[in-house]
């Protein structure tokens, strides 16, 4: 027997010792709104959500061509249309996640307004988008259920049963919209104990996988921005226990922490690291550092000096107040991070690079592999790069490197329209459209996002309505660009009340006070226009 069914009978058999009191209680409504509200806390969310991440990588690990993706979704709005649209063009939510961006709640989310991604915004709009999110994508569970209730019960008034069977089936086997959503907590806003303070309010949200990054929390810039600041790996790891702990003590026990690292485009430490012997983590960090040998003598005032293998080694200090790294070791500092992260409780890594390429991350994973062969990656397919630019250039150094003739092309100018139709182009699209295959079958990246589409797709589709509808279009603009295409494409928003949940509200009506009910939905409703 189905849940659906089963609650049916375990209502009816309530109302029957509640007595005449509970003569209006119909028991298949309430198994409705139970089916509506499968998940009743953020924390069930987080429970559910956290073990398909964790079969999911699991499955990964057994076959690289079924990695995972996501697209970064700035409202609840935003991320519900996402997953209708998976459920609509793909049949299944499967190896599909949410991501939530870091710089897309500074930038739309801030009481401040607009802000950069530097942790300058509210630290509680992070867990409050992330339950705005799992509320919208409930509403979505409960719209979708409210509609096959409704092709249930015309089936039956038909006396159609093998209808009714149909409908009963995918009532029975209905798949949510709630998946995992990975979570941004950028460098930790704060000390280990404000990490895990707002760590708690994320998963008692709904999260089930926080990424954490390697940034001193008070000097964090966004990824793909100059000025990053590293701190000590025992730092790092500090945070990394603290939202375990959250996990822990919230009995989310297979939450999932991606530890971030900005090695690759960070020249600066703000600390160096303690170190009680040779070889430990604060002397492989600080080896790193831009040193020169001094002499006690050569020591001025608030000098600075490390002591190793009997050499005095001043390191090379900014006015800032920061230290520097030798130039070069980005790649091998990344390794180390890595390495030292998973080793201390980190699940997955995420390398933030400086452009797509795969043969690049494939060098610094293979290395992590050497010494944790189960190393995979969740990977940022950035809009900060300049996705054309960089694979022309891919596909023009191959070119060049295997002897063909690339002299048709300007090598500094190939995002140029010009070169749209030329093999070179056709080969670096076709590069980019494998991308994420290819970087999951070879570079260990279990996962794929892109941090700010919709931040795009949002201002892309405002500009061209804007364009037409200010100027000579009109509302021909709207009705050509918009309101048709939703109409053939099946877009499940020109129907904006049933979307907002009018439906929803005319049934509860009608349990509630039955053929009183004064509902919304009636002849006279101008969403009946749209079929």
């Amino acid at each position: 027997m189905s849940a659906y069914q089963n609650d049916i009978k375990a209502v009816a058999a309530l109302k029957e010792t509640a007595g005449n009191s509970w003569s209006a209680i119909n028991p298949e409504s309430v198994a409705r709104m139970r089916a509506q509200n499968r998940f009743k806390t953020g924390l069930e969310i987080a429970k559910y959500t956290a073990a398909i991440m964790r079969k999911d990588m699991a499955e990964y690990d057994a076959d690289t061509s079924v990695y995972t993706q996501s697209l970064g979704c700035w409202h609840g709005f935003i991320g519900q249309q996402k997953l209708i649209s998976i459920k609509k063009h793909l049949k299944t939510t499967n190896k599909r996640y949410l991501y939530l961006s870091g710089w897309m709640v500074a930038a739309l989310r801030s009481d401040f307004g607009p802000l950069p991604d530097q942790s300058m915004h509210e630290k509680t709009a992070v867990s409050g988008l992330i339950e705005e999110l799992y509320t919208f994508l409930r509403q979505a569970d409960a719209r979708e259920l409210d509609l096959l209730f409704m092709d249930l019960d015309a089936a039956r008034d038909a006396g159609d049963k093998s209808k009714e069977a149909e409908i009963q089936t995918k009532i029975d086997n209905f798949e949510t919209h709630v998946v995992p959503i990975i979570a941004d907590i950028d460098a930790g806003f704060g000390n280990p104990e404000a990490t895990y303070l707002l760590a708690k309010k994320m998963i008692e949200a709904g999260a089930c996988c926080i990424q954490i990054e390697n940034q001193v929390s008070d000097e964090k810039q966004c990824g793909h921005q100059d000025g990053k600041v590293t701190v000590p790996h025992e730092d790092f790891l500090a945070k990394i226990n603290a939202v375990r702990y959250a996990f822990l003590e919230l009995g989310v026990d297979d939450g999932v922490i991606v530890a971030r690292t900005d090695s690759l485009g960070a020249g600066l430490t703000k600390q160096i690291a303690v170190t009680k012997e040779p070889g430990d983590l604060g002397d492989q960090y600080n080896s790193f550092l831009d040193c020169e040998e001094v002499s006690a003598a050569d020591m001025k005032n608030g000098d600075v000096v490390l002591n190793r293998d009997g050499k005095l080694l001043r390191p090379k200090r900014l006015p800032s107040n920061l230290f520097q790294f030798r130039a070069g070791t980005g790649e091998d500092r990344v390794v180390l991070d890595c390495i030292t992260s998973l080793q201390h409780g980190a699940d997955l890594l995420w390398i933030e690079t400086e452009k797509p390429h795969v043969g690049q991350i494939a060098k610094m994973v293979n290395r992590i592999r050497e010494v944790i062969p189960t190393a995979k990656l969740v990977y940022n397919n950035s809009p900060s790069f300049n996705w054309t630019l960089n694979f022309r250039q891919q596909v023009f150094d191959a070119m060049a490197e295997e002897g063909k003739d690339v002299s048709a092309y300007d090598r500094a100018k190939l995002m140029s329209v010009e070169y749209d139709e030329t093999e070179l182009a056709q080969i670096a699209d076709e590069k980019i459209r494998t991308f994420q295959a290819d970087g999951s079958r070879e570079a260990g990246i279990f996962h794929h996002l892109i941090t700010l589409p919709t931040y795009h797709t949002a201002a892309l589709s405002t500009d061209n309505l804007a364009k037409g509808y200010f100027a000579d279009q009109g509302m021909l603009a709207y009705v050509k660009g918009v309101q048709r295409q939703e109409l053939r494409q099946g877009i499940a928003c020109v129907k904006h009340q049933n979307m907002a949940g009018s439906d929803i509200g005319d049934n509860h009506k009608e349990y509630f006070a039955g053929e009183a009910a004064l509902k919304a939905g009636g002849k006279d409703n101008t969403m009946n226009q749209f079929g």
